[in-house]
């Protein structure tokens, strides 16, 4: 089911911080993702291919690197809004 692959795709702080830097920055190559979070380029591999099985994330390839790009722009839509969400329950 979708809603299932979501919480799949964003329980791990890992993926979700790798959604957010896709977001931002669009095609991204592993390099740069794994460098920007400080992990391994194998561990964010497995990551953004399990991105890619599940349907949110789609690459193309740059010989000799594949860049990943958010398939669905409202996935960023969507972290804005939680975002805001989680800000406004600190306040309380």
């Amino acid at each position: 089911m979708p809603d299932e692959k979501l919480a799949r795709a964003i329980r791990s702080r890992t993926r979700s911080d790798m959604l957010h830097i896709l977001d931002k920055k669009g095609a991204t190559s592993v390099h740069a993702i794994a460098e920007r979070l400080g992990t391994m380029e194998s561990s964010a591999s497995k990551h953004l291919k399990l991105l890619y099985d599940l349907g949110f994330v789609d690459f193309e390839e740059k010989s000799p690197e594949k860049f990943y790009f958010l398939k669905f722009k409202e996935i960023g839509e969507l972290f804005r809004v939680y975002d805001k969400i989680v800000k406004k329950m600190k306040k309380k």
